[in-house]
């Protein structure tokens, strides 16, 4: 039987004692596995859909958790291709292109307005000529919302929404456990820990919640500890060129490796996880040229300061960081010779996206308004007025006389102001919290519920979060999201237990360099847009093989300088037959037993039975090969 997960009061006791952190009396702490719903796949997918390899020699129906997403994409992507055999070349071209070139070629029909009035297809909007919502909906597009999970609503708590949603049917249900704890951690961490789900159980949900939206006042001893090996991730511009050569780019290799720690070893996982959400955001790539001095200050006074913020103040924060300015070109941007890069990220990428309607003229405009704004060669941020462009301007509801250089910044700020309030930028921020949290395609209600709480909070992110976990939607959508690969790699070093050692900074940088073969090193997406945060973008033999690799290298001892676990340290307690054994290592790995044909799996791998005797914690030597199995299954890398 599974280890209890939601409260410590013996469930075969006369009466249930009250414990902190208990949510509701009649809960046993319990939950049987999930069914897996078989389905056969339509016969057209039979007849005309390309197969794998590893499609071809596996029979039978597909469970209906894995049909919720690749299968439709499969479906859309044929359908995609007979439509450009049809089309021809030409609309392979076509549909390479981004989306502002798609606004600029605009609809067939601009072509005669574009005679007619000098105007068209400039004054297309990307969302009216078709360009997908975002770069993650091209993964997803075909797919559509996710409308009904199984359970809807915002409950008067977090802990209540989980009780509502535990007595509802998942829609689609997943090889996970549903125990709420370990949902949450799942979702709110990097990764759940024993300790973890002990620190639950203490303060309960509702508790634990509350402390890890407020981290300032939550000690971090083993992260802090571990970040005094990259002593650059603290510093300020000036302090940085102190102790660095000119151009050197030690700060920002130490801010990649910083990450890893913090998302490790941190205690303040929530505010870690939405530093990563905000830090795809508003992304910078570390290292780029030109961040040698700038990176770290970034991360410091603009992500990390407002992550649990206001979305205003990052924003505004954004647009005065000289990083931010080097970055998307913005200090080459004058009166003279605009330069659009920023003014459309700020738009497309940063605010209203793609669907809140703005066109190429809305860009122009979004690029007059941020000349001046540029970086010094001592790495501070500066705004020249004799570099702003004067004159009316117009974006979306925006207007301004914008007459006078002198207050060009403080008319930028009111722009910004602007765009970090617009229901559009509500909605596709919300949007995209419900990606990270909820799944790849989440409800529409969900999202607008979000929205709706950002507009109301005048942006401010914590209620946004507080909404999304007292609805039913979160805590239904157990198993619906799948870690992506540094994710796998931070909760495999999490839950094994690996722990600072005796060359901490030299292990963090063999871990960096572990995950740039992942593809997935920390802030090392290139292009502003940010890591893409669904399943489909991540679907790679390479990258899955190495994922394993990775669980390997965790638990055979493979990092250096770092104080991890042996094997034989997992399995604890007594199990006399090895399937027993093994439910307390799945148990100790992935928080729950594998099911009885994937138990006798790893029986047959180890050439037993499953009534064999145990006589040695180490199984004979084999532990350290069996072990790393547990990681490679799909408990572990679904979240």
């Amino acid at each position: 039987m599974p280890e209890r997960l939601f409260a410590d009061d013996d469930p075969s006791s006369d009466s249930h004692r009250r414990v902190k952190g208990a949510f509701f009396a009649d809960y046993t702490g319990e939950f049987p596995m999930p069914r897996v719903l078989n389905e056969p796949s339509p016969a057209d997918d039979e007849q005309e859909q390309p197969r794998t390899p590893a499609a071809k020699t596996s029979k039978g129906p597909a469970p209906a958790w894995l049909r919720t997403g690749r299968p439709a994409l499969h479906e859309l992507m044929r359908n995609r291709r007979q439509a450009l055999m049809a089309l021809g070349g030409g609309a392979v071209a076509i549909g390479g292109l981004g989306s502002g070139a798609a606004a600029m070629l605009g609809r067939p029909e601009d072509a005669d307005e574009m005679v007619r009035t000098g105007q068209g297809g400039g004054n297309v909007s990307p969302r009216d000529a078709g360009s997908f919502s975002n770069r993650d909906s091209s993964y997803t597009s075909g797919l559509g919302d996710l409308n009904d999970l199984g359970a809807a609503g915002t409950a008067d708590s977090a802990s209540a929404a989980a009780v509502a949603a535990m007595r509802a049917t998942p829609r689609f249900p997943t090889p996970l456990n549903r125990d709420p704890v370990l949902h949450l951690l799942r979702r709110c961490t990097f990764g759940p820990t024993q300790a973890d789900v002990a620190a639950v159980k203490e303060l309960g949900i509702d508790g634990w919640l509350d402390q890890q939206l407020d981290p300032e006042k939550i000690p971090d001893p083993v992260a802090d500890a571990a970040l005094k090996t990259t002593p650059t991730v603290t510093m300020t511009t000036a302090e940085i060129r102190a102790a660095v050569k000119d151009g050197d780019n030690k700060a920002m290799y130490e801010l990649t490796r910083a990450v890893i720690a913090r998302q490790v070893w941190s205690t303040r996982q929530l505010f870690e996880v939405m530093v990563d959400f905000w830090n795809n955001h508003l992304n910078i790539t570390s290292p780029f040229d030109g961040g040698w001095d700038t990176r770290v200050p970034y991360d410091v006074n603009v992500i990390r300061k407002h992550a649990l913020g206001k979305f205003s103040d990052m924003l505004i924060a954004s647009a005065r960081d000289p990083a931010m300015m080097r970055y998307l070109d913005n200090t080459s941007s004058d009166k003279r010779n605009v330069n659009e890069n920023y003014g459309r990220e700020l738009l497309e990428l940063h605010t209203v996206g793609i669907d809140g309607g703005y066109n190429e003229k809305d860009v122009r405009n979004s690029a007059y308004l941020m000349t001046g704004r540029t970086a010094t060669r001592e790495g501070t941020f500066r705004y020249e007025q004799n570099r702003h462009w004067t004159g009316a301007v117009k974006v979306l509801g925006f207007q301004h006389a914008n007459k006078s250089a002198k207050d060009g910044l403080a008319v930028g700020d009111a722009y910004l102001l602007y765009l970090a309030t617009h229901p559009s930028t509500a909605k596709y921020i919300a949007r995209k919290l419900a990606v990270r949290f909820v799944c790849d395609t989440p409800p529409q209600s969900l999202v607008d519920r979000l929205a709706t709480a950002y507009q109301q909070s005048g942006s401010a992110i914590a209620p946004v979060l507080k909404v999304l976990f007292r609805s039913l939607e979160f805590w239904i959508a157990a198993g619906l999201k799948t870690r992506r690969p540094l994710e796998n790699f931070v909760a495999t070093a999490r839950v094994v237990g690996t722990k600072p050692g005796t060359d901490t900074g030299k292990a963090l940088e063999d871990l960096y360099n572990f995950t740039r073969k992942l593809g997935q090193a920390p802030l090392g997406w290139e292009p502003p847009d940010g890591y893409p945060d669904v399943a489909n973008a991540w679907s790679s033999a390479a990258g899955m093989l190495e994922t394993w690799n990775s669980h390997r290298a965790f638990l055979q001892q493979s990092f250096k300088g770092l104080n991890n676990p042996r094997a034989d340290s997992l399995v604890t307690q007594p199990a006399a037959t090895l399937a027993t054994y093994l439910d307390v290592l799945c148990n100790r790995l992935i928080f729950q037993p594998m099911k009885p044909a994937e138990r006798d799996a790893l029986i047959k791998f180890l050439g037993a039975k499953p009534d064999t005797r145990v006589t040695d914690a180490n199984l004979g030597g084999k532990l350290p090969n069996l072990a790393p199995l547990v990681l490679d299954s799909v408990y572990h890398a679904l979240r």
